[in-house]
């Protein structure tokens, strides 16, 4: 019981979009900071870019819904036909991955948005996908509208970006990467951002713990132990 105390001492911040590192995204955060109702934005980038992680911050900040590609299609179908919405923003994200029951009930709920777009109904629409509108693999009338609104392209952070982001999340726990730590992380683990600042958040964990200081040697050990 001790030791899971310690555990939770810093849970992991939520994602939002004060501490989503923009890096060459500046103009998708800054469209996403404004987010007018009656706008459709669509995300596109590959695995890592930070796409997930902006959906659920722009609706935390914007008391949105947030559907993901495996939820239950019902779910959105309902929001695509209720009698009036409750909520000023819908979030759909891994367009990529609905089913064909998820791209009809998109599909209607794009027409909504459409239809109230310059009415005091409007809503803002929020939808990502790894892919551009245009090679998007869904069906064709649904394909089109991706690209209605403003379409940005997540690009991934360079290595300094990188380097200030896992810094930031460092802080927020109340840490201070050493410079051996940081450059191993950089080098010689995976590119993709969550799942480095996921290991962060692990080795705060992990060397509360231990009751252990941060060290490149404390990161291995982390590792091996993870390893089957």
């Amino acid at each position: 019981m001790a030791q899971q105390l310690i555990l939770d001492l810093h849970p992991a911040p939520p994602p939002s979009l004060e501490n989503f590192v923009a890096g060459r995204n500046a103009a998708a955060l800054d469209a996403l900071r404004q987010c007018e109702r009656g706008r459709a934005i669509y995300l596109w980038g590959p695995h890592g870019v930070g796409r997930s992680h902006l959906l659920h911050a722009v609706c935390a900040a914007h008391d949105g819904h947030y559907h993901a590609a495996d939820a239950p299609a019902g779910a959105l179908h309902d929001i695509a036909t209720a009698d009036s919405l409750d909520v000023r923003l819908v979030a759909v994200d891994d367009v990529q991955d609905l089913d064909a029951e998820g791209q009809a009930a998109l599909f209607t709920l794009y027409n909504r948005w459409r239809e109230s777009a310059a009415t005091r109904h409007a809503f803002t629409l929020v939808l990502a996908g790894d892919r551009s509108p245009l090679a998007m693999d869904v069906r064709e009338d649904l394909r089109t509208r991706l690209g209605w609104d403003l379409v940005f392209r997540l690009e991934q952070l360079t290595d300094e970006e990188r380097a200030q982001a896992l810094c930031s999340r460092a802080a927020q726990r109340g840490l201070d990467l050493s410079p051996d730590v940081l450059s191993w992380l950089l080098t010689h683990h995976d590119r993709d951002m969550s799942r480095l600042t996921a290991l962060v958040d692990a080795l705060d964990r992990y060397s509360l713990a231990r009751h252990r200081a941060i060290t490149l040697p404390l990161l291995k050990d982390l590792l091996a132990s993870s390893q089957p």
